[in-house]
Order: structure tokens, then sequence, then C-alpha cells
């Protein structure tokens, strides 16, 4: 694997069809469509997201500093604070119907599959080339959209579902991701074959990590001993 050129992020998609699959047929994917989630369930979601974007918005910011082009560090660094405005207004609306202050949504405890992943983001995006970063972010962006859009074929009868998928489904959203996937296609075309297999593992790994987030928020996953 590793096409060159406009070919890569074809490559990188195909790599992961497996991954994508299953996400798609997860029951709490399903449950999005159908109605048949729990409130619960979503809201443990969708908190454990507030808290996952935090630290994504920060990995985005070290990608910008680390963009090789200008019109890349912009772009990244104007991703970062759309996600702490715009993606946080998304949450803060949910958190009104619900009447979840601020203080009661950052002060929930970090679930332990979030805290993996947004630990490897951070770590990547410190420690390691630009072409790494972008694989390693790449997929909380694409399979995002292409859920958003599968389950826009759909809709949902619960309007808090719709909600978000309408979100991810967006125009608006679709031309920030177009962006990230038009960087790692013209970035691809410089790379040696180690450093393309390099961002392959990378966009793998966090595709796994995309569908451990919403297996966990299914399971409402927690500690198993008490966090100080």
């Amino acid at each position: 694997m590793g096409g060159r050129g406009l070919n890569f992020t074809a490559d990188l998609w195909k790599s992961i069809e497996d991954i994508f699959e299953d996400i798609i047929n997860h029951p709490f994917i399903r449950g999005l469509v159908d109605g048949t989630l729990s409130l619960k369930i979503f809201k443990y979601f969708v908190v454990q997201d507030a808290l996952y974007l935090r630290d994504f918005s920060r990995a985005l910011a070290i990608t910008a500093a680390k963009s090789p082009r200008d019109d890349w560090l912009t772009s990244f660094a104007d991703h970062a604070k759309m996600i702490i405005v715009a993606e946080r207004a998304l949450h803060d609306s949910f958190f009104k119907d619900w009447k979840l202050s601020e203080i009661e949504v950052y002060s929930t405890p970090i679930s332990p599959t979030n805290l993996a992943y947004t630990s490897y983001l951070i770590s990547t995006a410190y420690s390691r080339p630009f072409h790494e970063v972008l694989g390693a972010l790449l997929p909380c962006y694409w399979i995002y959209l292409q859920v958003g859009k599968k389950l826009e074929e759909k809709g949902s009868s619960n309007p808090l579902f719709q909600r978000w998928i309408e979100t991810y489904a967006s125009e608006e959203f679709e031309s920030i991701v177009k962006m990230v996937l038009g960087a790692m296609d013209e970035l691809a075309k410089g790379l040696r074959n180690e450093e393309r297999n390099s961002i392959l593992k990378h966009f793998r790994i966090t595709s796994i990590y995309e569908y451990l987030f919403w297996d966990s928020a299914y399971k409402m996953e927690s500690w198993p001993f008490k966090i100080p």
C-alpha cells in the first residue's frame, strides 16, 4: 500500500474499510438512526466527546505549528479554534437541554478509552513529524463525515440525534474535511514509501480508537478503581 499523490487517501480509506463497516453496524450508530439509543448513553457520549475535543484542539494547534506550508498552518489553527467555538456550541446546546453546567461537564472523569486516544494524539503531535501527525488526526475528521453522510440518508426519529447527524453531514463540515484530504494527497507526493507506511499505521490505529470511542460510550465505560 501507499500510492502517490491523489491516490493516497484512497489507499488510506481502503486500509480501514473493515473498521468503518463495524462502526456503521455498531449498535450505538444504529441506535442513532432508529431512535433506540438510550438518552443516558448519548449523554455519556456527548460529555466524553467534549472532553476529547478539548485535547484534539490542542493537537491541532501543534499540527499548525509544524505545518510546512503557511496555508496549512492557518487552516489547522482555524480548525483548533473552530473546535473550541463551533463544536462546543453543538455540545453546549445539548448540555443546555439537559441542564448540565460547564463545571459538571468538565469535571467528569475522562474515560479510559478517551484518555488512551487523546494521549496517543497529543504524544504523536509533540513527538512525530508533520506527515505522521496528519495521519493520526485524519480519522477524526473523515470517519465523522462518512458516518454523518451515511446516517443522513436515513435520518433519525429523535430530534437530538438528528441535530448531531446534521452537524457532521453538513456541507460546511465536508469542506473542512476535503481541505485536510487535499493536504494529505499533496503531502504524499513528496514522501518516501516508509513515510507513507508510517501514515498508514497511525491512520489505522486512530481509526480503531474511533471505533473504540463509540463502543466505550455504548458500554458507558468507567474506571475499575476510583480516580482522585
